[in-house]
């Protein structure tokens, strides 16, 4: 595990973007699991002025959604497709996905999921945000690393988080997620983390029991750089 802290917010996307950016110039067909989310937002920002600039070229990669809820269209504003596809794909010119498709029951459009990113040849890079109650995508407590790509309910903690994104909507209470077999298989993990909110659980992720009451506290067995700024760094050991 590798621990950079950073001053800022800003400086954090820059160094995430610059993460980035080595890494796909190492594999141009980069297959990247791609958060949603407040923290990974000025790192896509900053990704997109690099594609403008003509410094970086994504359209080779590979996008895997992280993340879905359940029953709604993609033209819902909760959609988090949709919100991958404004902040993400469109900005970066990205045509290839791997997504849950909404067109098919929960079971099979996790089946199917898993099996696109086997064919894909796995996850290269996974860009994650930790939650509030340690939860990786929707992975929820209690999440052990073998726990599949599947539909499950929110637990009260992400529901309360959630809802900071969506104003007047309601939050919906079922999601898809790609599994902790996918994540933890990545061949690289880069974690952002923002916040004196997020202070407690990135101590415990880091420093604390791996354990399924916290699933990012399996991150460590995998090739992690954690990028925090220093307010949600303040206290790691």
């Amino acid at each position: 595990m590798k621990l950079e802290v950073l001053l800022s917010p800003e400086l954090l996307a820059a160094r995430a973007a610059d993460f980035f950016t080595a890494e796909l110039e190492r594999k141009p067909k980069l297959t990247v699991l791609v958060a949603t989310g407040n923290t990974p937002m000025l790192t896509y920002a900053e990704l997109e002025r690099r594609v403008q600039r003509q410094e970086l070229d994504c359209s080779s990669l590979t996008a895997v959604q992280l993340d879905e809820y359940l029953g709604l269209p993609e033209s819902d504003p909760r959609s988090l497709y949709g919100w991958m596809n404004r902040s993400f794909l469109e900005p970066l010119g990205i045509s290839k996905v791997i997504r849950f498709d909404p067109n098919l029951e929960p079971d099979p459009a996790c089946t199917q999921f898993e099996a696109e990113v086997a064919r894909a040849g796995g996850i290269d890079l996974a860009v994650l945000g930790l939650g509030p109650n340690g939860h990786l995508g929707f992975n929820e407590p209690p999440s052990n690393p073998q726990s599949v790509t599947r539909a499950l309910e929110l637990t009260p903690e992400s529901l309360s988080s959630n809802a900071a994104y969506w104003g007047e909507l309601p939050v919906p209470t079922h999601a898809l997620t790609a599994g902790m077999n996918l994540i933890l298989a990545a061949r690289r993990v880069l974690l952002l983390v923002s916040g004196a909110h997020k202070r407690d659980v990135l101590s415990r992720a880091l420093e604390g029991p791996q354990t399924p009451s916290l699933p990012a506290s399996y991150l460590r067995d995998t090739d992690l750089t954690v990028l925090a700024d220093i307010e949600a760094a303040r206290g790691l050991k």
